[in-house]
């Protein structure tokens, strides 16, 4: 995969082999794993709003993990690359590889704050940029 556009430049290192060459960065070495603030993670290439901070939860897995994503801004696609099947997750805007779904996520017998969807999106923090909620979005 290779994106053109022009924003493909500005990427470190680790976010161009992430999303442009569908790597994945070391577990438990990304810079959201941990994360907290409320807000929104977006696409590190083109900006696209990808998932809400009170979806991300702990799954111990080393990568950031989400039980629910804005659908309209990311597409599915099978990934059999490296001798498994999954399934990628790319940014619907500009194709950049971010992760991987998995069907293993919340469910209603979990007890979390998160959205219980049985998914658990596996992010790559390379992938992504922050955006923090504003005092006027969070009233």
């Amino acid at each position: 995969m290779t994106n053109t556009d022009d924003n493909t430049e500005k990427l470190s290192k680790e976010a161009h082999y992430v999303t442009q060459e569908q790597g994945t960065e070391p577990a438990f070495s990304g810079e959201y794993l941990d994360h907290k603030a409320d807000g929104t993670y977006t696409c590190v290439v083109c900006g696209t709003e990808l998932f809400d901070s009170d979806t991300k939860f702990e799954s111990g897995t080393g990568w950031p993990s989400f039980s629910k994503a804005r659908t309209d801004n990311i597409e599915l696609q099978a990934d059999k690359l490296r001798g498994m099947e999954r399934t990628e997750v790319v940014c619907a805007h500009c194709d950049a590889h971010l992760g991987h779904v998995f069907d293993d996520g919340p469910t209603d017998d979990d007890n979390t704050d998160v959205p219980p969807t049985g998914k658990r999106y596996c992010i790559n923090s390379a992938a992504l940029e922050f955006k923090e909620s504003t005092d006027e979005e969070q009233s």
